[in-house]
């Protein structure tokens, strides 16, 4: 009812000849499925719970692309475009989850915001500077992907966002709980009785309320009931990951590694990549770019000592 059609779409910054096979959107959820941005997300952490406990980007991304096509489809709206906006929404994502963007605002007056960096990715760096062409619909779902920004100019990105919340609302608590972080007891009661004892229940409830609530209305919403009890259960998860000493250790030394990288690199900057950008947004273009595994081993070349 709402759907932004693909033939309707305001196009590309660089124009090119319509795909015989896919609409724009679907060459576009190709491209960032493809893209080295998303095959990176593979390993960089969503959410650490210590050690032996962590989710993926990847996982997350897959995760936020499923949630978001069903709200899409029982809401009638551009499958493709929610796709594509769910698979390129995290791919500025740093190493380590959101240690890694308190590391990276060190060397931003302005903080480093991942969103602003996925649309940078997919605009700027990826093929070789040339980025990846992607629609206006697409970039617009990306940039404003996060609840305390602006609201995307389409529903499919408002789906997306939405999805982001509720899969990392559910997805959040079933990981600390699985991890020993949180006991089901520590939950509040009242949000259980709204929303379920499992993250199935949780995530079927939150998603069916979601399309009762909008269905007669050109804006996602959550009934009232759901989304206090939902926040509910967002607050539970980030109190207990606050509280755990082992949490916390892990994002002080993730924190350490990647700000120790961006101050070599900053005082090394003719070992950074030769672009036209000022060494700040170059230390945080390699720096955010590295995975998990690519930033403890450049971590142990560059500052611990041979055996």
């Amino acid at each position: 009812m709402w759907a932004t059609l693909s033939s309707e779409t305001k196009g590309r910054d660089t124009y090119e000849e319509p795909d015989p096979l896919r609409t724009a959107f679907q060459l576009d959820r190709d491209r960032l499925l493809h893209s080295v941005g998303f095959r990176k997300l593979k390993h960089k952490t969503h959410l650490a719970l210590g050690r032996g406990h962590r989710r993926t980007r990847a996982t997350h991304a897959l995760e936020v692309a499923q949630i978001a096509r069903t709200l899409a489809r029982g809401l009638r709206l551009n499958e493709d475009l929610v796709e594509a906006i769910a698979l390129g929404h995290d791919v500025g994502n740093t190493a380590f989850g959101q240690a890694g963007e308190i590391a990276l605002s060190t060397f931003i007056e302005s903080g480093f915001r991942h969103e602003e960096h996925s649309l940078r990715v997919v605009e700027f760096l990826e093929n070789h500077g040339a980025g990846l062409n992607l629609t206006w619909e697409v970039r617009d779902g990306i940039v404003h992907h996060r609840p305390d920004g602006p609201l995307p100019a389409t529903l499919e990105g408002c789906a997306v966002r939405l999805a982001d919340d509720i899969a990392t609302a559910t997805r959040d608590l079933a990981d600390a709980v699985a991890s020993g972080t949180l006991r089901p007891s520590d939950l509040p009661r009242e949000a259980v009785a709204v929303l379920g004892e499992t993250p199935e229940q949780q995530l079927a409830t939150v998603v069916t309320d979601v399309v009762a609530s909008t269905a007669d209305h050109p804006e996602l919403a959550l009934s009232p009931a759901v989304e206090e009890a939902l926040a509910a259960l967002v607050d539970a998860v980030r109190t207990c990951l606050a509280a755990s000493t082992e949490v916390q250790h892990e994002a002080n030394r993730a924190i350490h590694c990647l700000t120790s990288l961006g101050l070599y690199f900053e005082q090394h900057a003719d070992r950074l990549p030769p672009t036209a950008d000022d060494t700040t947004q170059r230390v945080v273009d390699l720096v955010a770019g590295l995975t998990d595994r690519d930033a403890v081993r450049e971590f142990e070349r560059l500052f611990l000592p041979t055996s």
